[in-house]
């Protein structure tokens, strides 16, 4: 099933996409278990309609250096246990929404991601029952301000920027994250691919990821295979 928010009306609706038309959502996706994903019986043309950010979270947490290769292009080993950061809310933009890029860098890149959205309020939840508090999955491209984060030492501000977490075009709940490729195009060029399958730290969460530049004026596609393509311009 793929979940999508979008512009209806001056205000954000959830739909459920089926072909080209959206079934409408009475509410947020977002379900305790149990409980019944309902339709309102509205139907409306998906081609018709703005998607937004398929989800508007509290915090968007990101795992680094998750692949030898990417480890050894910033300089160091793969780290023994995942390395953890975050990406404040105000990063997050939707579907076609451009990333603008910060006059304090002149070293922005993209990194292609499968993203895990959590469907409810969870804490210390084990590792074998992990999948169950996962409403679904949807492309990401963590953008990063490489030339900040190496004189930062540390990734708050390289990849803390508005606009520098779009997410989109929709939540896919039918998705095996142990094995998807993630794909990543450049003004139509293919310059990434990878599989979640080869991770370092094999965790539904974790970024599939290769760095390069990009400047104003590229589009940037990312694709995760079962889910679909996330297209933003950068400016």
């Amino acid at each position: 099933m793929r979940i999508a928010r979008y512009a209806w009306e001056g205000g954000a609706r959830y739909g459920v996409v089926e072909g080209g038309e959206l079934l409408e959502l009475p509410a947020h996706p977002f379900l305790e278990p149990g409980e019944a994903l309902r339709t309102t019986g509205e139907v409306r043309d998906l081609d018709a309609v703005r998607l937004l950010t398929p989800v508007v979270p509290g915090k968007v947490i990101g795992i680094g250096k998750n692949y030898a290769d990417h480890a050894a292009e910033m300089g160091g080993a793969p780290p023994e246990r995942p390395l953890v950061f975050l990406k404040p809310p105000t990063a997050v933009i939707g579907p076609d929404d451009p990333i603008v890029l910060p006059p304090e860098s002149a070293e922005v890149h993209y990194e292609a991601e499968l993203a895990v959205v959590i469907g409810r309020v969870c804490r210390r939840v084990p590792a074998a029952q992990a999948l169950d508090v996962v409403l679904g999955y949807t492309c990401a491209n963590d953008v990063t301000a490489r030339d900040l984060q190496r004189a930062d030492g540390q990734w708050a501000r390289a990849k803390g920027f508005d606009t520098f977490c779009p997410l989109g075009p929709w939540i896919e709940t039918d998705v095996d994250p142990a094995d998807v490729e993630v794909e990543c195009e450049l003004n139509g060029v293919m310059v990434q691919r990878a599989s979640t399958a080869t991770l370092i730290h094999a965790v539904p969460a974790l970024i599939a990821y290769v760095s390069a530049a990009i400047a104003a004026g590229d589009e940037v596609a990312v694709t995760v295979s079962g889910i679909g393509t996330l297209v933003n311009p950068v400016g």
